[in-house]
């Protein structure tokens, strides 16, 4: 492996600034900020959010659902099964009777021509065979 080639690892020290909470773990960043976190300097990275703060470890916003995914699809299929009734309903026996009139007249057929052309292939040639043994 290459020396210089990856980052250095290093521990640094992450402060969520919406929370306050500290923490430290090993990074490859090189933030310039330095700070003594329990009789240790580090080099801080400063976060805008962390598990100390997002809303979904804290449980301070839960997605309250009254009623599940099912029963909401439930309602919606059946407000569209009653739906589809009322359009089939007894006006639509009514309408199967009645005969629909056809016109008579010609209907142009227009055919679309195209052209085809050949394409020649060409043998495929080896790489090895253009190498000298």
């Amino acid at each position: 492996m290459k020396k210089e080639s990856h980052p250095a690892y290093q521990e640094v020290l992450f402060i969520d600034s919406a929370s306050g909470h500290r923490f430290v773990c090993g990074s490859t960043m090189r933030p310039k900020a330095v700070e003594a976190f329990e009789g240790k300097e580090y080099p801080v990275v400063y976060l805008s959010i962390s598990s100390s703060s997002h809303p979904f470890f804290t449980g301070s916003k839960q997605l309250v659902d009254s009623e599940g995914r099912v029963e909401k699809f439930k309602k919606r299929f059946d407000r569209k099964k009653e739906a589809s009734k009322d359009e089939t309903g007894p006006d639509s026996e009514d309408k199967k009777d009645e005969k629909v009139e056809v016109s008579q007249e010609p209907v142009k057929v227009v055919e679309k021509k195209t052209e085809v052309k050949a394409v020649e292939k060409k043998p495929a040639v080896k790489a090895e065979s253009k190498k000298k043994r």
